[in-house]
């Protein structure tokens, strides 16, 4: 049985990561949860970004690998995550911003007979070097 993921992209975002890829090479996404903006979802080059050992993967969208800051990760394990785009700049340094996009995050609560099936999470370290 194929495990259900954790993070799904729309047509939308995927369309805007491929253009940002094109222009930057391997991209990476992290969700901080820091204030303001750092609750969003920021895609950055994959080699500029340096993963913690606090840093969790979650999956993978579009090709590229999906983080999130463990302390965040902790409020959003129960659901799945869908990372969309909408018009609009946000205030961090994700590379959608120059396009007045910025990247969201939208989300379900898993059913209680999907949660035996998830997708395994790690630890971000393992990727350094990705």
């Amino acid at each position: 049985m194929e495990k259900i993921k954790r993070v799904l992209v729309t047509a939308a975002a995927e369309a805007v990561i491929e253009r940002l890829r094109a222009a930057h090479g391997p991209l990476l996404f992290h969700q901080s949860g820091g204030c303001c903006d750092g609750s969003a979802p920021m895609c950055f080059p994959q080699q500029e970004f340096r993963v913690g050992a606090s840093d969790v993967w979650v999956g993978e969208i579009a090709g590229c690998p999906f983080f999130m800051n463990a302390f965040q990760f902790e409020y959003w394990q129960h659901t799945q995550l869908s990372i969309d785009v909408t018009p609009g700049r946000g205030s961090s340094f994700s590379l959608e911003i120059p396009l007045g996009l910025r990247f969201v995050v939208k989300s379900r609560l898993f059913a209680d007979e999907e949660v035996d099936n998830l997708e395994p999470v790690q630890a971000g370290e393992a990727f350094q070097g990705g």
